[in-house]
């Protein structure tokens, strides 16, 4: 007598595909935004470092001062850190006081708009005052709300 075998087939039906789908659509529901939120705050505590007296820029203008005596004036911005002085002052200066001194890449926040500088500071009278626009990329003054990431600490 024969048997007859029966073949199966191996592989998923669609229904276990669309299962898998399913779960896999509802599982990217839940972790994008959450790896969003991340990257945005990973933008702002590196800004914050950027800014701050330990962070880079702070320890090139501190050089900067050193070997100048002063902090770079609002005229002459954070280029300074880049670029000699003429006159009297070229003698003194040791720069460039930051890496990659052919561009001006790391005078540049996280959101690709430039550090703003004053010198001296309307808050650190006695030095500078640092801070990038953060997120929305605005300058707001110092009002309460604000975005904007400071080397210095709100009163």
């Amino acid at each position: 007598m024969g048997s007859k075998r029966r073949t199966r087939r191996s592989g998923f039906t669609l229904i276990e595909v669309l299962l898998v789908a399913g779960i896999l659509a509802l599982l990217a529901a839940f972790a994008i935004p959450q790896l969003f939120g991340q990257a945005e705050k990973a933008r702002q505590d590196l800004a914050r470092a950027a800014v701050g007296r330990n962070g880079p820029i702070g320890k090139a203008l501190e050089a900067y001062k050193w070997d100048m005596g002063r902090y770079p004036e609002d005229d002459e911005g954070l280029g300074a850190l880049y670029k000699a002085p003429r006159g009297e002052d070229a003698e003194r200066w040791k720069g460039p006081y930051m890496q990659n001194p052919t561009t001006l890449e790391e005078l540049k926040d996280p959101w690709g708009k430039a550090f703003l500088y004053k010198c001296p500071g309307q808050v650190n009278e006695d030095s500078y005052d640092l801070w990038s626009c953060g997120p929305d990329g605005k300058d707001d003054g110092g009002k309460e709300r604000s975005d904007d990431i400071k080397n210095w600490v709100e009163q």
